[in-house]
């Protein structure tokens, strides 16, 4: 009880629970646009379902992982060599999800480009089931996850700490899913752009599997300016509407 007293009361330890929310809501833009993707494609009356369910198991996900953080840590040691670059555990799993994303997304795009490729001997095929869209969240939480543990462990060594900022960017991101899944849903243009981002996060999680790590400022700094230029489409063609429907 005094522990916890004395870390409520430490503002050191605030500053770290800040950083850490902030830290874990950025680098979960990537699962909730991915999570809203795949809730598209259930039925109506699944989709609010199967996001607060699959949010909620990946919230106990990261708090199982956190409570094995030695085992975590652990997962960075050199485990085989493969042409003179020593792999680990953990680069093993950024790779094997970075070629999930790439694959996942590739699919998306040609569904998105060819929706009647999928309509001749496999009717409905667009639709998945609710348990193999939850499959997909959790493999793919399991990546950024570890991913995330690792950096919230160089940034503080309070456990408390990391569980609350954990919990915090989880519940922000059930809350912020449904508007997202909706935006998404609404304009066609935006799902092609999400699933670029996607095929890049996927090729970056590979490029740190392999040791190359590209900063992620970068990347959100891309995708920040893609955004901008699409919302900028989006008025334009909203304006054109309006005229047309003016006249």
């Amino acid at each position: 009880m005094d522990a916890l007293i004395r870390l409520l009361t430490d503002p050191a330890a605030w500053v770290a629970l800040a950083t850490l929310i902030v830290m874990e809501v950025v680098l979960g833009v990537d699962n909730l646009v991915f999570v809203a993707i795949l809730s598209n494609r259930l039925p109506e009356e699944s989709r609010a379902r199967t996001r607060t369910f699959g949010l909620a198991l990946a919230l106990v996900l990261r708090l199982a992982l956190l409570s094995f953080i030695a085992f975590i840590v652990g997962l960075t040691r050199p485990l085989v060599t493969v042409l003179g670059v020593g792999l680990s555990w953990r680069d093993l799993i950024l790779i094997a999800g970075g070629l999930f994303l790439i694959w996942k997304a590739t699919r998306e795009i040609h569904e998105a480009v060819d929706p009647e490729a999928e309509d001749g001997e496999k009717p409905g095929a667009a639709t998945l089931g609710m348990a193999a869209a939850l499959i997909q969240i959790l493999a793919l939480d399991l990546v950024f996850s570890i991913d995330s543990i690792l950096t919230a462990v160089g940034m503080t060594d309070k456990l408390p700490v990391m569980m609350a900022a954990v919990v915090v960017a989880v519940v922000l991101m059930m809350i912020a899913s449904g508007p997202l899944a909706a935006f998404i849903r609404g304009n066609p243009t935006v799902v092609m752009l999400a699933l670029g981002f996607l095929l890049l996060i996927g090729a970056l999680l590979i490029a740190d599997g392999l040791g190359f790590h590209v900063p992620r400022g970068y990347v959100y700094a891309a995708m920040g300016f893609s955004g901008f230029v699409e919302a900028l489409n989006m008025l334009a063609r909203r304006r054109r509407r309006a005229k047309g429907l003016a006249k």
